[in-house]
């Protein structure tokens, strides 16, 4: 485990804190607050900080090509004026609200916007895996998942990674960029389902740096792992959570690895232990993340 110097991003803490997204046009950072149904923004340099409130819960975030962002709501998905804070539908969610609602998310190369669910009962693998793609929703896969996360593309764009987090699973496909597709799918790292014996934490939201290695957050576990295509451990870093969720490369040479978290029904025991739980936090890391693409309307 190496190590590292850990800086308190925002003094708020989120519920279930998700989805940092680093505005490369803006130098600023975007996340959601699920629970807290909002979208908050920071700018790092001013300090100036912004928060929309939202109808349902948020999950994900995409940049628009056309501006503000492109927001993954329980609803459906919609797009955010980040200076006006108007809101306008673009597609109402393919599934029941009632059981479902949009969860990890992420943008390809060719501008498509990618979003699992997570299939709240938990009583089976009933989450599923959607494509926004020029205000259509197309369905990619059905079941086989509980809980999607972890999703990111590699620098090549030739392979997609994704984890199911009730499984305790790190996966990837052979992607068709031109296409939009996946096929082959093979397991990548497989983490101890054993809460009581050798326990880290199961993979949340990850992230891909300009060298192809996945960076997952440790939900429980509080630590960030540095994986190889692989799935060799390649680093680890501690944190003062324990339960990180979603990673983010920002920075002007992108190599501050931005970190969501969640305090959201964690006990009392855990929060005194955990006092900056769900905040966002930052590192400095050697390896550059990549500008992550924006939606194509």
């Amino acid at each position: 485990m190496s190590k590292h110097n850990i800086d308190t991003v925002s003094d708020k803490a989120m519920q279930v804190g998700e989805c940092p997204l680093w505005h490369p046009e803006e130098q600023a950072l975007y996340w959601v607050d699920i629970e807290g149904f909002a979208v908050h923004r920071l700018d790092p340099a001013s300090g100036e900080r912004r928060e929309w409130k939202m109808s349902s819960e948020p999950s994900a975030l995409a940049r628009s090509e056309q501006g503000g962002l492109v927001i993954a709501l329980r609803r459906g998905f919609v797009h955010l004026n980040t200076e006006s804070g108007a809101l306008s539908d673009i597609a109402a969610a393919p599934y029941d609200t009632a059981t479902t609602r949009f969860n990890d998310g992420r943008a390809d190369a060719a501008g498509r916007f990618w979003v699992g669910t997570i299939f709240e009962p938990r009583d089976r693998q009933a989450a599923e895996m959607f494509v926004l793609e020029r205000g259509q929703i197309r369905k990619v896969w059905s079941g086989g998942m509980t809980v999607s996360n972890g999703l990111g593309f590699s620098p090549d764009q030739r392979t997609l990674y994704h984890a199911d987090t009730t499984a305790h699973r790190v996966t990837r496909y052979a992607f068709d960029l031109a296409g939009g597709t996946v096929a082959d799918q093979q397991l990548v790292k497989q983490f101890s389902t054993d809460k009581a014996n050798n326990y880290g934490g199961r993979p949340d939201g990850a992230a891909v740096d300009s060298e192809g290695n996945y960076w997952c957050a440790m939900f429980e576990g509080g630590r960030v792992l540095k994986l190889s295509p692989e799935g060799e451990i390649l680093d680890e870093i501690a944190l003062p959570v324990r339960c990180p969720t979603m990673l983010a490369f920002g920075g002007a040479d992108l190599r501050t690895l931005y970190i969501t978290s969640a305090s959201y029904k964690r006990s009392a025991e855990e929060l005194a232990q955990y006092p900056l739980s769900g905040r966002v936090l930052s590192v400095q890391v050697d390896v550059a993340g990549r500008a992550e693409p924006a939606y194509i309307e």
